[in-house]
């Protein structure tokens, strides 16, 4: 008897309600302004449009800052305007920036 493929899911990865973008402001206590950028395509004229979705989202430990690429789930309405909770950081942009300064010592120091 053949054996049912299962397909392999990432434990950390919500199942749906998920939403990949860019923190724009983290002026507030454990709040961030994450932006969402889309391509769409218009119906009738057929050209590609980029959308840009603004998320009030809910950071409860600040680990997010400026510049960060993060991910967030939808959750339950936490204010009037918030109802997105920072599920993980993917990429910190004091990462990214100290990467690129090393490699610009590096670089250089050779010369």
């Amino acid at each position: 008897m053949p054996e049912k493929a299962t397909k392999a899911k990432a434990s950390d990865t919500p199942k749906k309600g998920s939403q990949i973008g860019i923190v724009e402001s983290d002026k507030r206590d454990k709040t961030r302004t994450v932006v969402v950028s889309s391509m769409t395509r218009h119906p009738k004229y057929g050209k590609y449009i980029r959308q840009r979705t603004v998320l009030q989202v809910h950071d409860e430990k600040n680990t997010s800052h400026t510049g960060d690429i993060v991910e967030v789930v939808a959750c339950r309405p936490m204010s009037k305007s918030k109802s997105w909770a920072l599920h993980k950081v993917i990429e910190s942009r004091a990462e990214k920036t100290a990467a690129m300064a090393s490699a610009k010592a590096q670089a250089e120091s050779v010369l």
